[in-house]
C-alpha cells in the first residue's frame, strides 16, 4: 500500500463548498487508487483535515480599501496554522476569490505547500490543449483578474462575461446557492453559460466560484457544454500530493 501525505483544505467560503470539496478530493483519490492498481478501501485514503471556519466575504473585502476585521486574511492564516499543526504537508483553499491572498498565506506557511486553484486550472486546460476559454466567477476574482493573469502565462485567451452577465452570476452565487435556492442558481448560471457559448462559440467555460458547479449540478440547460470545475481540478491536484513519495523536509 502507497504510504501518504497529510493535506488539508481550508473550506467555510462557503461551507457547502467546502464540503463538496470533500467529495471531489475523495473521489479522486479512488482514482489515483485505481490507477495505481490498488484496492479501494477505507484504510487506503490518505488522512486529510478539512478546517470550515467563518471568513469574511473576500469579494467585499477586495472592493475595500480599509483594513479591519472584514477582511478575510486573518482568519485564513489561522486556519491554515491549525492545519499545519496537524501536519499537513499541502493545503488547498476551496474557494477561488480567497485566492487574492495566495502569496501572503504561501509567504507565512512556507514548510506548506498553498496549491493554486487558477494555476492548476490553467495549466490542466493547456495540457487539454485549449486555447481560448471563457471565464464565470465572483465580482472579486474578476477585480484581481485571478484567472487572466494565470491563463495567460499558461498561453490561453480569456473572456468574461458582460456587465449584466456578471450581475446575474453574482445573483446566482448570493440570492441562489448561498441562500439555498437551488433553481434560481441555476437560471442564473445556465442564462449566462448559454450566453458565452452563444458569442464564443464551442468554447470551454470556467466555472471560476466554487458556487456555480454545485447550481449547475444536473442542469440540462448546459448538458452539451463544455464546463470545467476548478474545484475539481484542485482536488486531483490535492490527491496527487497526498499520494506522491514522501520527500525529506
Amino acid at each position: 500500500m502507497s504510504s501518504t501525505n497529510v493535506v488539508g483544505i481550508l473550506g467555510g467560503m462557503g461551507p457547502a463548498a467546502g464540503a463538496d470539496f470533500v467529495r471531489l478530493f475523495v473521489q479522486a483519490c479512488a482514482q489515483q487508487l485505481r490507477a495505481r492498481g490498488e484496492p479501494v478501501r477505507d484504510q487506503s485514503f490518505p488522512e486529510h483535515w478539512l478546517a470550515q471556519v467563518p471568513v469574511p466575504d473576500r469579494t467585499d473585502a477586495l472592493a475595500s480599501t480599509n483594513q479591519g476585521a472584514h477582511q478575510p486574511l486573518e482568519p485564513m492564516l489561522q486556519a491554515i496554522g491549525r492545519l499545519a499543526a496537524l501536519g499537513s504537508r499541502t493545503v488547498a483553499i476551496a474557494c477561488n476569490t480567497a485566492h487574492a491572498w495566495h502569496a501572503d498565506l504561501q509567504q507565512r506557511f512556507p514548510q506548506i505547500e498553498l496549491l493554486h486553484m487558477a494555476r492548476e486550472t490553467a495549466r490542466h486546460l493547456a495540457a487539454r490543449g485549449a486555447s481560448s476559454v471563457a471565464l464565470m466567477a465572483t465580482e472579486g476574482t474578476y477585480r484581481v483578474r485571478l484567472y487572466e493573469q494565470a491563463l495567460a502565462e499558461a498561453g490561453l485567451d480569456c473572456h468574461v462575461p458582460l456587465p449584466e452577465e456578471r450581475q446575474a452570476i453574482t445573483r446566482g452565487i448570493f440570492d441562489g446557492v448561498k441562500a439555498g435556492n437551488m433553481q434560481l442558481a441555476e437560471r442564473c448560471f445556465s442564462e449566462v453559460a448559454l450566453g458565452l457559448a452563444e458569442r464564443h462559440g464551442a468554447i470551454t467555460i470556467i466555472m471560476g466560484c466554487t458556487e456555480v458547479p454545485l447550481g449547475l449540478q444536473g442542469s440540462a440547460a448546459v448538458a452539451g457544454l463544455d464546463l470545467v470545475d476548478p474545484a475539481q481540478v484542485l482536488a486531483a491536484a490535492l490527491a496527487r500530493r497526498a499520494y506522491a513519495a514522501r520527500q525529506p523536509h
